[in-house]
């Protein structure tokens, strides 16, 4: 068993959260030990699933995605010392990493911007004043600012507008990623979030929630960019894979999972 190969298992033991994009069961393996390993936020899985794909095929390697809170990816990285790129959802993270000498090279692949969102209908007739974050009558959840990158975006906001504290003390709970913030929604367990608004434009989720925009001076659009990590043992298919997703074919994929739109 290869390296990765067994970082993988112990990424999923650890974090509970692993996501290994290949082939089919009933497909050939690719005859080779390349491996790639990339940390992936939650918001941004299918694009890079979908690019992973078009690297397994045309370098004969085996990419293996593990998702997770940005924040969490994050650590998993300082603590295991291995992998070859990271994606967080915020280019925050990526700062951290140029900074501490985790990232050696860098390109710019998509956005991302928060939202409020509600229960598809808006049942409840809740506007998109982040004031109502702070109403005691409607059961709001947030993101966790230290797990991910949503949670860290939301703090932002609020910290903005000068009620971050007030809406945290009202939260009836925290969660750790868009996943958790869109299920809870699905789920019909909160009237109010902010989450990233790409998540609302897929089709799992599309029928069951609506988007409450949030002003620009508060919620900017957040760059997504994708990093070489110094770790990587495949700096050279690392690199197609950054070229193929900033390129126009990759860009393409990015905007269809709502990665590029601006509210």
């Amino acid at each position: 068993m290869s390296l990765f190969s067994s970082f993988k298992i112990s990424v999923i033991l650890l974090m509970s959260i692993g996501l290994t994009c290949c082939s089919s069961s009933n497909a050939p393996k690719p005859e080779t030990s390349k491996e790639l390993l990339i940390y992936c936020g939650i918001t941004m899985i299918k694009p890079m699933a979908e690019i992973a794909e078009h690297i397994e095929s045309q370098e004969k390697c085996k990419v293996i995605i593990t998702k997770g809170g940005s924040g969490n990816l994050l650590k998993s990285i300082h603590i295991n010392q291995v992998g070859d790129l990271y994606l967080p959802g915020s280019d925050t993270y990526i700062n951290t990493c140029l900074k501490d000498g985790l990232v050696t090279e860098t390109a710019h692949v998509g956005f991302n911007k928060a939202a409020m969102m509600v229960p598809k209908g808006n049942p409840k007739s809740i506007t998109s004043d982040l004031a109502n974050l702070m109403r005691k009558d409607l059961y709001i959840v947030i993101g966790d600012a230290n797990s991910g990158s949503i949670g860290k975006e939301t703090k932002k906001i609020l910290e903005k507008k000068g009620i971050f504290e007030q809406v945290q003390a009202n939260a009836r709970r925290l969660t750790t990623d868009s996943k958790d913030l869109i299920n809870v929604l699905k789920n019909k367990e909160a009237d109010l979030v902010i989450n990233w608004y790409a998540t609302a434009t897929w089709p799992e989720n599309k029928d069951y929630v609506d988007v409450l925009p949030i002003d620009e001076k508060y919620a900017e659009s957040k760059k997504l960019v994708l990093g070489l990590l110094k770790t990587s043992h495949q700096p050279d298919i690392a690199r197609k894979f950054i070229e193929y997703a900033a390129s126009e074919k990759g860009r393409a994929i990015f905007v269809k999972y709502g990665l590029y739109d601006v509210l």
